[in-house]
């Protein structure tokens, strides 16, 4: 394979992670009531959120805005658990799948609310649910090559109103079962906000070095999983099956090129569902009691989802303890980055 598939670090740390909780649960018992005539008129039981995906519940904003507010707290609290003050940033980037407007990037938006100085570069890297270690990658290399000192990556999503679209659209009078199922995922999303800083590991023994990692495209997959404000329309088999291929392929490729991730300590995956979060397991043989998960109760929240499971696990990780970040996003795009604590 030709091309920058695996990769490496040189001289990168993990300085700080922190998450933003959004304050408001929505259960997947109330989504059920919601849609209780549709589920009896096309015969489907209760509880297939939490039976199927595994998702009890998610959090969602007071409003939909408010996940710029987030995302700029996220990167706040990020800032203190690193020790490193705002001016020192030389570059943000915001990850989210959320925006309000085409114009301008919602980065902006972020660096002003954290009051970052104005030699901070900034931008969005929007990737479906990689787009956090897609931008942790940039910002690494960035570090490597001494453009910049230190980076602070964000990333905040707004689900309620995917949420309300899509109810109101299963709700409809005439929907097929088929169609009922091809939207079942967009109920599986949450909200939430998280935000990590990087920086040079020699200045930082502190730090949690990043090594490097994999990434690999299956962009011939990108109508499997489309979705807006409006809602998200999922092939699921198509997705898992492809996922878990592409997944696989990865994996092959990192350890041919000299990585060894089969004993981690812990393995961050992105979090989507019982189903998905199982078939990796499977696929690649892992141990299911390293595999920390977030989605029963806070849902998928998109790029989020991933730094926000790692900074639950701060706490627990000791230093030498190796940590896998695992993700799969809509296009396909997988990412795979490995993290020394």
């Amino acid at each position: 394979m030709n091309g920058n598939t695996t990769f490496r670090h040189d001289d990168v740390a993990l300085l700080g992670i922190a998450e933003v909780t959004a304050p408001n649960e929505v259960t997947s018992e109330s989504f059920d009531a919601q849609l209780h005539s549709t589920l009896e008129r096309l015969r489907l039981p209760n509880a297939l959120l939490q039976r199927v995906a595994g998702v009890e519940a998610r959090r969602n904003w007071d409003h939909p805005h408010d996940f710029v507010a987030g995302a700029a707290r996220a990167g706040r609290r990020a800032l203190t658990a690193a020790g490193i003050e705002p001016e020192q940033i030389g570059l943000m980037i915001n990850a989210s799948v959320t925006r309000e407007n085409l114009e301008p990037s919602v980065a902006v938006a972020v660096h002003n609310g954290i009051g970052l100085s104005p030699a901070a570069m900034n931008f969005d890297i929007a990737n479906a649910c990689l787009g956090f270690v897609n931008a942790m990658t940039v910002a690494a290399t960035m570090i490597d090559s001494g453009q910049i000192e230190y980076a602070l990556i964000v990333a905040a999503e707004d689900a309620s109103r995917v949420q309300q679209a899509t109810l109101a659209r299963l709700s409809r009078e005439g929907i097929t079962r088929d169609e009922y199922l091809n939207e079942f995922a967009s109920l599986t999303l949450g909200s939430g906000a998280a935000g990590a800083v990087l920086g040079p590991a020699s200045k930082h023994p502190e730090g949690h070095r990043i090594r490097g990692g994999v990434t690999r495209a299956a962009t011939w997959n990108h109508e499997l999983c489309v979705g807006d404000h409006d809602g998200m329309f999922t092939d699921a088999d198509g997705l898992l099956k492809n996922g878990m291929k592409l997944v696989t392929e990865a994996w092959t490729e990192a350890h041919e090129d000299g990585w060894d991730w089969q004993s981690m300590d812990r393995y961050v995956m992105h979090q989507v569902s019982n189903i998905h979060t199982n078939s990796i397991t499977k696929a690649a043989g892992l141990n299911p009691d390293r595999i920390p998960t977030t989605y029963p109760y806070l849902g998928n929240v998109g790029p989020a989802s991933l730094p926000i499971t790692l900074a639950r696990e701060v706490e627990t990780l000791a230093p030498g303890e190796r940590v896998l970040c695992m993700g799969v996003g809509s296009g396909l795009n997988t990412a795979m980055t490995e993290i020394v604590w």
